[in-house]
């Protein structure tokens, strides 16, 4: 692989804006970042003039469902064939040209999902890096059920652990609530008690495996995160009343005293929320988010890509959407999609910053992401794994 130099670049490095103005990228990883003239010096590969723009680590969707499309409105009714892949693949490649050069995918029925990702990870495919789940951990009837991963006691839910273990999956999706898409659940139940999710958690350690728990109703919220998983997908804080109606600091404060991430999927139609300000709801989420912040809960940028209305691609345009709601300045919320992001899923010696060694994930964009997060919707270029999937022109 040819080494290539970047110059003429403002860089925000995943974590601060760097007084570099070049990278030199080589073997699929970041070789050096730097003055460009020094860099310049002894080159021998590619050279790009920039022209000012801002590059930045590639972004990180951490809830991402490639099974699912988004344009159906209904929970599937059966497992998926194998002739769902080329839609599969056609959503991976989307997302990698949108500047989502990672995404965690957490629930299928069938592994496709890790088909896509190997076929990405061997370079017959264009996607972005994925870390899979495959089948959820859920109760009899419970959220997801249909993807084959029903567990009635504690014994069950270790042999569907141990299935998806069989499979090479990247991290363990357990259920820990009801949710919106399964008739016979609902959100603001637990669907496990703490023994039993404490468990699952520890045999998943036990083959160095993390957990990424859904929870939407506050009890689950609290056992989830006495049990030690990673990270609690949606935390929505459902109570009798609705979303965010139940929201307790106390369980807030053992969330952060336990360094449990938190990924709220907040996606671009949540703008709807902003657009309707009265509302009670927007009240109590940005109450909540508030509060967390407060107490140093961190979080993560994710979308829940799959679900009906929520595209793959579509992380760009939702960032600025998550910074309004849950009260985040740009570079935080660009964080959240980048270096806390790589931090929270143990790649963060693989990706998420834009440093030497790491891999060559990143994205130039026009204008300054740090100012206006609208920067990002189109790339001007993206890298991932060192390859240019979109050239500056």
């Amino acid at each position: 692989m040819t080494a290539t130099l970047l110059t003429n670049l403002r860089i925000w490095n995943g974590e601060d804006l760097s007084p570099a103005d070049a990278l030199r990228l080589s073997g699929g990883c970041i070789a050096a970042v730097g003055d460009g003239a020094e860099l310049a010096a002894g080159h021998r590969g590619r050279s790009m003039d920039c022209g000012g723009l801002t590059a930045v680590p590639g972004l990180i969707d951490a809830h991402v469902h490639l099974e699912l499309n988004p344009d159906h409105r209904k929970a599937p009714e059966k497992q998926a064939g194998e002739d769902r892949l080329p839609q599969m693949a056609e959503r991976a490649e989307a997302m990698l040209r949108a500047g989502i050069t990672t995404g965690r995918d957490l629930g299928g029925g069938a592994w496709l999902e890790l088909n896509i990702r190997d076929r990405i990870n061997a370079g017959e495919l264009l996607g972005p890096r994925l870390l899979c789940a495959g089948q959820p951990i859920t109760s009899v009837g419970g959220h997801c059920h249909f993807w084959g991963g029903e567990a009635a006691d504690a014994l069950q839910a270790e042999a569907v652990l141990r299935r998806q273990v069989a499979r090479k999956v990247d991290l363990i999706k357990v259920m820990a609530t009801g949710g919106v898409m399964t008739a016979s659940s609902k959100p603001l139940n637990p669907q496990f008690d703490l023994p039993t999710l404490t468990q699952i958690v520890g045999l998943a350690e036990d083959h160095g495996l993390s957990v990424a728990a859904h929870c939407h109703g506050t009890e689950g919220i609290r056992i989830a995160a006495e049990a030690g998983v990673r990270t609690i997908e949606h935390c929505s804080w459902v109570g009798k009343d609705g979303w965010a109606s139940d929201y307790r600091p106390e369980v807030a404060a053992t969330v952060a005293a336990r360094g449990t991430w938190v990924s709220p999927t907040i996606s671009r139609g949540w703008q709807r929320f902003l657009d309707n300000p009265e509302t009670k709801t927007l009240g109590r989420i940005q109450g909540a988010f508030s509060d967390m912040l407060a107490r140093k809960v961190p979080l993560i940028a994710s979308t829940d890509a799959g679900i009906p209305g929520v595209y793959h691609h579509q992380l760009p345009l939702a960032l600025p959407v998550f910074a309004q709601i849950a009260g985040l300045t740009p570079a935080q919320a660009l964080r959240s999609a980048t270096s806390a992001a790589a931090d929270a899923l143990g790649i963060d010696k693989i990706t998420g910053r834009l440093q030497p060694g790491l891999a060559a994930d990143l994205i130039l964009v026009h204008g300054n992401p740090l100012t206006d997060l609208s920067a990002l919707a189109e790339p001007a270029a993206v890298w991932a794994r060192g390859i240019a999937v979109k050239a500056p022109e």
